[in-house]
Parts: C-alpha cells; structure tokens; sequence
C-alpha cells in the first residue's frame, strides 16, 4: 500500500489512478493523517453474480405464490 500527501495527489492523479487500475491500493494523507484511500472498483460481474446467488437461497426458504394471488394483490388497495 503507498501512501502519499493530499498535494501529491492532485499534482499526480492520473500516475495514482493509472496504479489503481493496477489493483495497488493508495492511502491519501492530510497533515500526516490518512483521510482518504483509493482503491479498485470491485468487478460489477463478481457482485451481480453473488447477488443473484443470494436471491436465489432466499427464494428457496419460501413457499412458491400462485400466478392467480399475485394478479389478485396487484390491484390490492386501489380505489374502485
């Protein structure tokens, strides 16, 4: 992990980004105190794939809803 000033950041930005892209994580400090840390954006596909994982185990521990109950619910408080 490379630390670096709040000065060095915006002076060399695309440098820090492009070490990013590289999968380095950058600490930005303040005064000597770390306040901001740039890291990698997490793989979309990665957290699309795991999310649909979860709903499906989620789906799995309920009882299945016929198509009549769920037509039936869609108009469940609307005004006649």
């Amino acid at each position: 992990m490379t630390t670096v000033t709040a000065y060095e950041a915006k002076t060399h930005l695309p440098r820090l980004l492009k070490a990013v892209e590289g999968g380095e994580r950058i600490v930005i400090t303040r005064y000597g105190k770390p306040v901001a840390e740039l890291v990698p954006l997490a793989d979309p596909g990665r957290d699309v794939a795991a999310t649909i994982a979860r709903m499906r185990r989620a789906r799995e521990d309920r009882p299945a809803v016929p198509l009549d109950e769920l037509l039936a619910a869609r108009h469940e408080g609307h005004k006649v």
